[in-house]
């Protein structure tokens, strides 16, 4: 079972049709909307600051969601995808967004719709991400514009099959 645990008196909501992994940790102000995917391991902390999710999120194994205390909320938009190990902190990422795996976006860095984190990049503090392009390295920098193929092929192919896998856990 899942740990999902009441912090100074504010208890985690969540929307309809979630999948929390057994092995999930999250506390305080988080709220989720519909069809989101919370998978092993994965750990979200709204007890510095809140923590507000869209729809269709996935949050993969491993990932940290956080903030800092009275300093920088965590708003994550619709059909947004988190991949394995990524550390999410402090910052705003809009719909149809994929953060890859082992990524670290810091706090009041904002991602911009249909944007692409690639794996491993490091979103520095302060950091806006230009709608529609791609992000890589350390410290992260436009590396492409997305095309359609990039929109279709990952951002939403991702979204859609975690909704698929999440049915598979229910």
């Amino acid at each position: 079972m899942a740990i999902i645990r009441t912090i100074r008196g504010v208890t985690p909501v969540f929307g309809n049709d979630c999948f929390i992994a057994e092995t999930a940790v999250i506390t305080g102000d988080v709220v989720f909307g519909d069809q989101c995917s919370i998978w092993f391991g994965a750990v979200i902390r709204g007890d510095v600051n809140i923590i507000r999710i869209g729809n269709k999120v996935n949050i993969q194994d491993g990932v940290i969601l956080h903030g800092t205390y009275q300093k920088a909320p965590t708003y994550i938009g619709n059909e947004v995808s988190i991949a394995h190990g990524a550390i999410v902190h402090g910052c705003t990422i809009h719909d149809h967004v994929l953060i890859g795996m082992g990524a670290i976006i810091m706090d009041h860095a904002i991602i911009h719709s249909n944007s692409i984190i690639a794996a491993g990049a490091v979103v520095s503090k302060n950091t806006e991400v230009e709608s529609g392009s791609v992000y890589a390295g350390v410290p992260a920098r436009k590396v492409k514009s997305i095309d359609t193929s990039l929109l279709e092929g990952e951002i939403h192919r991702i979204a859609d099959s975690y909704i698929i896998y999440a049915g598979w856990y229910k």
